[in-house]
């Protein structure tokens, strides 16, 4: 007990619990030692992190390598009821936001219509518009997020809709090409 008193409240020293002071003192070891670690230099610093992060994703990106379509292939899908239904499914999960579910267009364009911003209307084009999207318009790249298998069958699900004339339709955008 302490020797003072205030309001009739009297003031007790009882010390903090061991556990207590172990884990305060082991906290202040472990800041100076890691502390001492990234500014002696011997660990990374943030940005050599950040590097070594990139250089795995780029080696990873050249191990993988970019898929070329051809247009033979995808006209071949073109006949499969099973790549037109996952065309759909993922179309429906990932591009009826912008392209609406019938694809007539809401903030991206219309695609069942013969009028291309980007392309010529192609299977291979549509992919590659997919893969790469087209960001300054503000369709993100869907490369390395959705698999080979799916960026076609979305392609041929898009083009398997041409000519349906949705309702609601957003009207020609671009240039009109010839149907293939």
């Amino acid at each position: 007990m302490e020797d003072h008193e205030y309001d009739g409240i009297q003031e007790l020293d009882n010390p903090l619990p061991n556990w207590w002071l172990l884990t305060f003192l082991g906290t202040i070891i472990f800041a100076y030692l890691y502390y001492l670690h990234y500014e002696s230099g011997s660990g990374p610093t943030i940005n050599q992190e950040l590097k070594a992060d990139l250089a795995v994703i780029e080696a990873a990106k050249a191990k993988r390598g970019t898929k070329s379509d051809s247009e033979e292939e995808l006209q071949k899908l073109l006949a499969s009821a099973a790549v037109l239904n996952e065309g759909k499914a993922v179309f429906q999960g990932k591009c009826a936001a912008c392209h609406g579910a019938d694809l007539q267009g809401v903030i991206g364009p219309d695609l069942t219509d013969d009028y291309w911003l980007h392309g010529q209307g192609k299977l291979a084009d549509i992919a590659t518009i997919v893969r790469k999207g087209v960001v300054e318009k503000g369709m993100p790249p869907w490369d390395g997020q959705l698999k080979d298998a799916e960026v076609s069958a979305v392609t041929v699900y898009i083009v398997s809709k041409r000519g349906s004339h949705p309702a609601n339709s957003k009207g020609p955008q671009g240039e009109k090409i010839v149907s293939n």
